[in-house]
């Protein structure tokens, strides 16, 4: 699927544009964002993953007009697929399995431990 950047002169809007996206590559396209291949195909669930964290810690931005919310959106994903350029899988821990063997932290109080 070949994909184009969105453009506010399109006659969709930024949701229902963003809706025909189906894999890393395609909303990596659609936001402009240059990508290398191997990177994505390693690590596209990864990316995908961080992307959403993003979005989810970046608030209600649906009062925004699509400009801004493309922009906004485009450097997320953009910040989201450098993490795993810069970084890897198992040193990021987007995925809870990755986290499962870290030491476990418990508070113990003192007045449990005098009991």
């Amino acid at each position: 699927m070949t994909v184009q950047p969105f453009s506010p002169d399109s006659d969709l809007t930024l949701d229902e544009a963003m809706d025909e996206l189906v894999s890393a590559e395609d909303f990596l396209e659609f936001f402009g964002v240059p990508f290398d291949q191997d990177v994505v195909h390693v690590n596209r669930l990864h990316i995908m993953q961080r992307y959403h964290d993003y979005l989810s810690k970046a608030g209600d931005l649906d009062e925004h007009d699509d400009q801004a919310r493309y922009a906004v959106f485009q450097k997320l994903l953009a910040r989201a697929y450098l993490d795993f350029v810069e970084s890897d899988a198992l040193t990021e821990k987007v995925f809870k399995v990755f986290r499962m063997h870290e030491p476990q932290k418990t508070f113990v109080s003192i007045d449990q431990l005098l009991s």
